[in-house]
């Protein structure tokens, strides 16, 4: 009953690719509490110094845009990574997770993935980590 630990196939496929925290890049984790828009959903997530960022969650084209301000990467002089792995835990015990090539940065922390954002919708997560 392996495969009943992971949403779907992707899932336990990109959980072995994800790198060991040490020689991440970028690593954060946070709690979320959505609103829904009409394409949208979004979240507010308070960071570490108590400032307040916003996530937002759209279907599309995969992919994600970091906010700069949120992340702390290791080496300030290294390019980001072309890949983040985003990782949920469902209410039902499952783990999604997603390979998002990384298109940039925003003034908000964007993440374009469809199976995310539905679930989103449907309250089936409260936390997101993104590791790359």
């Amino acid at each position: 009953m392996k495969d009943a630990l992971y949403f779907d196939e992707e899932s336990e496929l990109m959980q072995n690719e994800i790198p060991q925290s040490n020689s991440c890049a970028i690593k954060i984790s946070f709690s979320l509490d959505f609103e829904i828009g009409q394409s949208y959903v979004t979240s507010k997530i308070e960071d570490r110094d108590g400032n307040i960022r916003k996530l937002n969650l759209q279907p599309g084209t995969r992919g994600i845009k970091l906010q700069s301000d949120l992340i702390r990467v290791k080496n300030k002089d290294a390019e980001l990574p072309p890949y983040a792995y985003v990782r949920a835990t469902l209410k039902d015990g499952k783990t999604l997770v997603r390979k998002l090539p990384i298109i940039g940065t925003s003034d908000w922390l964007l993440i374009f993935e469809e199976d995310l954002f539905v679930l989103a919708v449907r309250d089936q997560y409260d936390e997101i980590e993104i590791l790359g």
